[in-house]
């Protein structure tokens, strides 16, 4: 018999990775609206649950920042507390960075929570990257392509090398892991939200 992996997030070993989710880079996403809104619910699950959160921006020079709603989200959990580490890049792979990389060992976290933009890019380069060394787990909402094509074609990579391939309520219940306490009717209000 082989030994099962574990591979449920838990609050103590995650860390939250927002990738590109920019404003002019957003502005072509078809899917942008389904994937902001995932997104602010993912920051506001890992806030509450003081899961550090990795924020990259590539090229804003030339793509803007990160979309005002998610800036915003950002901005009010950092001064409520939250971990929330800004990394600005030119690599498509976040693991290329080494800014990023310092960030991301500065956790101690060994699950890596990607989404952002786009997912046959950035995200999928950064999540094979990180595959030997984090179990990394992607929110197939939470992320997209200018072409569906790409989107599913990349979930299918990822998901062949090993990454796991999950959605954003799932890794939301994942993190806090049980019923009837204040940390769960918080998460049910960020879900209807």
């Amino acid at each position: 018999m082989t030994e099962s992996r574990e591979t449920l997030l838990t609050r103590e070993k995650m860390v939250f990775v927002v990738i590109d989710v920019q404003e002019r880079l957003a502005a072509a996403m078809e899917q942008r609206e389904l994937v902001v809104s995932a997104t602010n619910r993912l920051v506001e699950t890992a806030a509450m649950l003081d899961v550090p959160i990795i924020v990259t921006r590539q090229y804003p020079e030339g793509l803007g920042g990160t979309v005002p709603e998610l800036e915003e989200t950002l901005v009010s959990q950092a001064q409520a507390g939250a971990n929330v580490v800004g990394v600005d890049k030119t690599a498509f792979c976040c693991a290329k960075e080494a800014e990023f990389i310092d960030a991301l060992a500065a956790t101690g976290r060994s699950q890596a929570v990607l989404v952002g933009m786009e997912t046959h890019i950035c995200v999928t380069q950064t999540a094979l990257a990180l595959a030997g060394e984090y179990q990394v787990h992607v929110p197939a909402d939470a992320c997209c392509s200018r072409d569906v094509t790409n989107h599913m074609v990349a979930l299918d990579r990822m998901r062949a090398a090993g990454v796991i391939v999950t959605t954003s309520e799932s890794a939301m219940y994942e993190a806090v892991g049980v019923a009837g306490t204040p940390e769960f009717k918080q998460l049910l209000a960020i879900v209807k939200s």
